[in-house]
């Protein structure tokens, strides 16, 4: 009788050595017991205002913090797993699913530049299909062409970075029916509270070889604390638990984004989120203006692109008005493009001027 286990799509995918990865068994929690297991120091350094003491390991996977992202985001805790921004979930994947020498990504240029980085550092290969240079849309008959059996990790970014268009969602369930089973749809909404679709999160329950990407980074001001979640399949969730070290969340940051997900602070930044989209326009209308603007990309994200004749003459203006914005141009698809964040009325203002005096 074969008593193997049952390797579902999803499970395939991965590299055996992840199936067969037997985890570090880190300390266990339990905070009502007094701690003589784990090797820490029974004193407070200087300066600590931590709940929990940073003297003491924190909690890998804080349930607390879990279930506040789940209740954000609106899937089940056991899809949810946080991470250090969205970098190390997509440097998780990586190392779940990527062989060296013989599995690859597939992603749409131009795009977030994590992606490659961290498949090389993995030593797969890497395919790019190019955005449709008109509008910098998903040609879906285009990937699926490019598809081949060894790419396991498809990553799709809506709001695009650096162009900040949204991908039809059309176009995502194309893709997403058309690989269902055969790669994992990474798709990435770090930019998605700014975009004029709803998150897809709720395609999860659809499409088990599905996985977003999320970030606490944009739309809750805590890019420096460093929190993300992985939202997938709990069968994908159970074998990233497997890679992530034990105590990736440092315990500051956990207090911080349990700080920002509280109700009130929920609803506070949803208000911010509706200002800084009265920043986008008034600062889209006024570059528009500019005499060494020549395009203004939509933007459904916190930021603009913006392409000029002389984009590095508008760095040089921008910098000696004390602000800085990215400078696009080595991309061979970008050579006459800039993205500019939206700030504040006064930092958007300070940029406006600058241009202004180029």
């Amino acid at each position: 009788m074969d008593t193997s286990p049952i390797m579902t799509p999803l499970l395939s995918l991965a590299r055996p050595e992840i199936l067969s990865l037997k985890p570090y068994s880190h300390a266990a929690w339990l905070p009502t017991l007094k701690r003589l297991h784990a090797n820490e120091a029974p004193w407070r350094p200087a300066g600590d205002a931590t709940l929990a003491g940073l003297n003491r390991y924190p909690e890998p996977q804080p349930q607390a913090l879990i279930a506040r992202l789940a209740e954000l985001y609106g899937v089940p805790a056991s899809a949810v797993l946080a991470t250090r921004g969205s970098d190390e979930a997509i440097d998780l994947l990586s190392r779940i699913f990527l062989r060296a020498g013989q599995d690859a990504i597939l992603q749409c240029t131009p795009t977030f530049g994590m992606y490659q980085v961290a498949a090389r550092i993995q030593g797969a290969d890497v395919i790019e299909v190019p955005l449709e240079p008109h509008d910098w849309s998903v040609d879906p008959d285009r990937l699926l062409a490019a598809w081949r059996p060894h790419v396991k990790l498809v990553y799709l970014c809506s709001p695009n970075n650096p162009t900040g268009n949204s991908v039809d969602p059309a176009v995502l369930e194309t893709i997403c029916r058309a690989l269902d089973g055969k790669a994992i749809v990474v798709l990435d909404e770090a930019y998605i509270e700014w975009s004029q679709f709803a998150s897809l999160t709720p395609w999860l329950a659809r499409y088990p070889t599905l996985a977003i990407l999320r970030t606490l980074s944009k739309a809750h001001a805590l890019a420096g604390a460093r929190i993300g979640a992985l939202l997938a399949h709990p069968d994908l969730i159970r074998l990233a638990r497997r890679v992530i070290p034990p105590y990736s969340l440092a315990q500051p940051t956990v207090e911080a984004a349990l700080r920002a997900l509280d109700v009130r602070e929920v609803g506070a930044a949803r208000a911010r989120l509706d200002q800084l989209l009265v920043e986008r326009d008034y600062l889209r209308e006024r570059l528009s203006a500019c005499r060494w603007v020549t395009k203004v990309w939509p933007s459904d994200a916190n930021f603009l692109m913006i392409d000029s004749h002389d984009a590095e003459r508008l760095m040089r203006a921008s910098i000696q008005a004390g602000v800085i914005v990215r400078d696009l141009t080595g991309n061979p698809s970008l050579s006459q493009s800039l993205r500019i964040s939206v700030g504040t009325r006064a930092e958007n203002d300070a940029l406006l001027r600058g241009l202004e005096a180029a």
